[in-house]
């Protein structure tokens, strides 16, 4: 056979073809191959929480929701203090005013500014959905988790008395311990730390929470059951991993997603409790003007002013409703079934 005859030898792909004479040929595609490789990127790597962002991003009304949603907490926490005007001076100018350049949202039937009062006020009602429903949800989620893992007579009694407290009627239940105990806790915190407000703030809080908490405790006892039986939690015992450990760093991240959305929509709820409760008197004072509270005050005046309870009333609603798109693109958002 002749030197200058080539070898078919081929070998692994990108490898040199070696020729009689010692001359060594590249194999096909050795420079494409690596020029491509030093130009290909690889894929990025997304996390739970970043698929998450990228499927809520999605969802239009969730985002719109969440704009507003901040725009009011910016517009209550901020926007108040820099607006500047008195929330308490009554006569301050003409009662029962319609809008206008000086009083934008009018003013009500003690001549107040009602924007000042409702910025204010929105700072309290937002305040009190988002601590009550944070406390329901610790409470809900620590009965079901329990109740879920442990199984047997845990899980029989503390199933027991979350049906005992969903068949409470809570609007009466409600009205009634605001009623018999309003007082002394506000006298308590008034005493203690000289500030009433804080009482009415924490009797509100605990009402509603303590009331709550019921459906995310099914919630996360459902999930806590179907979680506990997964081949990883059986891997995780195999490896000596004791109880705690496996509740809180192996069942309960893969459950968070249904409570983050109960979370979510318990703000909600909270919010229109907490409205109900001072529109019929049983909430915060007539110097705290909650949404809720300038409704109750305004409701005689819906045919001679009807902006009076129109403002707060739209508040609360834009409020509510911006929540639960949150709460549905949330819903969305952490479904692997819809992860794109």
């Amino acid at each position: 056979m002749s030197q200058e005859a080539e070898l078919n030898v081929s070998g692994p792909l990108g490898a040199s073809t070696p020729r009689a004479d010692g001359v060594v040929v590249p194999a096909p595609g050795l420079r494409g191959g690596l020029a491509g490789g030093r130009a290909a990127k690889q894929p990025k790597h997304r996390s739970l929480w970043g698929n998450a962002w990228r499927q809520f991003r999605r969802h239009r009304l969730a985002m719109v929701g969440l704009a507003v949603f901040i725009a009011l907490i910016l517009g209550t926490f901020i926007g108040s203090p820099l607006y500047g005007r008195a929330i308490d001076e009554p006569f301050e100018y003409d009662a029962s005013l319609g809008f206008s350049r000086e009083n934008l949202l009018g003013t009500d039937s003690l001549g107040q500014d009602m924007l000042a009062r409702v910025l204010w006020g929105g700072r309290i009602s937002i305040a009190v959905g988002l601590t009550a429903a944070l406390v329901a949800i610790v409470l809900g989620t620590a009965v079901g988790a329990v109740a879920g893992f442990f199984g047997g007579v845990a899980d029989t009694l503390l199933m027991r008395v979350t049906d005992m407290f969903i068949s409470l009627p809570q609007l009466p239940l409600l009205l009634l311990i605001s009623f018999l105990f309003r007082e002394s806790i506000v006298n308590f915190f008034d005493e203690r730390f000289n500030s009433p407000l804080m009482g009415y703030f924490t009797l509100i809080v605990v009402v509603i929470s303590f009331l709550n908490w019921m459906p995310t405790a099914r919630l996360v006892r459902a999930s806590f059951l179907a979680t506990k039986e997964k081949e990883f939690i059986e891997a995780a015992r195999a490896i000596g991993a004791n109880r705690s450990s496996l509740m809180l760093k192996h069942i309960l991240p893969n459950v968070l997603s249904p409570i983050i959305v109960a979370a979510t929509l318990g703000i909600g709820a909270a919010i229109i409790t907490e409205s109900t409760l001072s529109f019929l008197g049983l909430g915060f004072p007539s110097d705290v003007p909650t949404w809720g509270r300038m409704l109750n005050d305004a409701q005689q005046q819906l045919q001679l002013a009807p902006h009076e309870p129109l403002v707060p009333g739209f508040f609360i609603f834009i409020t509510v409703l911006a929540i639960n798109y949150i709460g549905d693109g949330l819903r969305d958002a952490l479904d692997p079934r819809k992860t794109q």
